[in-house]
């Protein structure tokens, strides 16, 4: 039996991969993305955490996500520490793909085992016919 494929994704970095005016929202922003990456981890079958600055908008547990899990770093933190908590505590952290554009972020990742680093555009990309 092959590897899961999971990714673990910078999702504030992701948001700002674009700029679609989600500073006007940025709530409404991350209740979007997470929406998307629900439907993208269930129609593609992947392990899915996206990981967010801050704190959940109070409106996040109202939005069927299925399997996709979210986390957010608490008021005033970033995500970045959690993002490397996250690969550096799993056991198999080569089956990881993080998904970022900040490069001291996706150096800290490799250091501490992640299999791959995405691009958020190019991740972005990726999941925008899940993004309806």
């Amino acid at each position: 039996m092959g590897r899961v494929e999971r990714y673990l994704v910078d999702g504030m970095n992701v948001i700002g991969s674009r700029p679609d005016g989600w500073w006007r929202d940025l709530d409404g922003a991350v209740v979007r993305l997470a929406r998307c990456l629900a439907a993208w981890r269930a129609a593609e079958d992947v392990g899915a955490t996206v990981v967010y600055d801050g704190n959940p908008p109070l409106d996040l547990h109202e939005v069927d996500l299925g399997g996709l899990e979210t986390a957010f770093a608490g008021k005033g933190r970033a995500a970045d520490d959690e993002i490397v908590r996250r690969v550096g505590i799993d056991p198999d952290p080569g089956s990881i793909t993080v998904v970022t554009s900040d490069r001291p972020l996706a150096e800290r990742v490799r250091a501490a085992g992640a299999g791959e680093v995405v691009g958020a555009g190019r991740f972005r990309r990726r999941i925008d016919p899940y993004c309806r």
